[in-house]
C-alpha cells in the first residue's frame, strides 16, 4: 500500500517539487496551498502523469479554523498520514529592527511558526495513534545563523529549529520520526516574496553564482522518507557549492 503524504505550500518552489518527485516514487499525496487553482493544476497533472491518488486542501495554514475545518473534512482513510512535510514559509522585507514593518514580521512569524504549529498539531495524534510517522519540518540556514537585516526571519527559522527538536523529543516514544531539512539559497519564489514582487531585485541575490533548485531540496526529502524504519536523519543543511554560509558567497563577475 503506497504511503500518503501532506504537504503545505505545495503550489510552487519546494513543494511542488517534492510533490512532483514523491509522485514518481509512488507516494499518495494530500496537497495544500492557498492558490486553489495551482492546486488542482499540480493535481490533475500528477494524477495524469504517475496516477496516484491525490486530495487537495485549500486554506491558509496561518488561520488555525481553517486548518482544522480542511483536516477534519478528510475521509477516514485518507486521515492515516505516514509522512508531514511542513513546507509552507517565508520571508517579507529585509530591514534592520529599528525600521521593521510589523506586518511583515506577523506574516512571518504567522507562517513559519504559527501554520507549522497549527498543522502539526492536527497531524500528530493521528500518527500517536497510528503509532508511526514521519514528519519533515523545512528550515534554512537562517535558522543555523543570523545575518544583518534578517533579524525576524531568522528567528523564526530558529524556533523552527528548536520546535524540530522538542518534537522528535515528546514523539519518540510514539514511533514518530521527526526530521528538518535547511536549504542555503535556493532559487524559488523566495526572493520575490521576500522584495515584494521586485523581480530585479530578487534576480540580484542569485547573480553571480548557481543556486540550488528546488528539486535538490525535493531529492534531500526523497532520501530521509525512504530510509529504513531504523534509521532518522535528524537534520541536512545543504548549500550551494559556491555559498559558504549565509553572507558568504563566491560571486562572479561579468566579463
Amino acid at each position: 500500500m503506497s504511503k500518503i503524504v501532506l504537504i503545505t505550500g505545495a503550489t510552487a518552489g519546494i513543494g511542488e517539487a517534492t510533490a512532483h518527485i514523491l509522485a514518481k516514487n509512488n507516494f499518495n499525496l494530500i496537497l495544500t496551498g492557498r492558490r486553489k487553482e495551482l492546486l488542482e493544476k499540480l493535481a490533475n497533472h500528477l494524477r495524469e502523469t504517475f496516477g496516484i491518488s491525490i486530495k487537495t486542501l485549500n486554506f491558509d495554514v496561518r488561520n488555525f479554523d481553517e486548518v482544522e475545518e480542511a483536516i477534519d473534512s478528510l475521509p477516514d482513510n485518507w486521515k492515516h498520514i505516514d509522512i508531514l512535510i511542513n513546507n509552507a514559509g517565508l520571508a517579507v522585507g529585509l530591514n534592520t529592527i529599528d525600521q521593521g514593518v510589523i506586518d511583515d514580521w506577523e506574516r512571518m512569524i504567522d507562517t513559519n511558526i504559527k501554520g507549522l504549529l497549527y498543522i502539526t498539531r492536527k497531524i500528530s495524534p493521528l500518527m500517536v495513534q497510528q503509532g508511526s510517522g514521519h514528519i519533515i519540518n523545512v528550515s534554512s540556514v537562517a535558522g543555523k545563523e543570523t545575518y544583518p537585516n534578517g533579524n525576524v526571519y531568522c528567528a523564526t527559522k530558529h524556533a523552527v529549529q528548536s520546535l524540530t527538536k522538542g518534537m522528535r523529543l515528546d514523539l519518540l516514544k510514539h514511533g514518530i520520526k521527526v526530521s528538518s531539512v535547511s536549504p542555503g539559497a535556493v532559487d524559488t519564489e523566495f526572493s520575490l516574496v521576500r522584495f515584494k514582487g521586485d523581480s530585479d531585485k530578487a534576480s540580484l541575490v542569485y547573480k553571480g553564482f548557481t543556486p540550488l533548485n528546488a528539486l535538490d531540496i525535493a531529492e534531500s526529502i526523497l532520501f530521509m522518507v525512504t530510509r529504513p524504519a531504523h534509521v532518522n536523519i535528524d537534520d541536512i543543511l545543504i548549500m550551494p557549492s559556491s555559498q559558504a554560509f549565509s553572507r558568504d558567497f563566491n560571486r562572479k563577475t561579468e566579463s
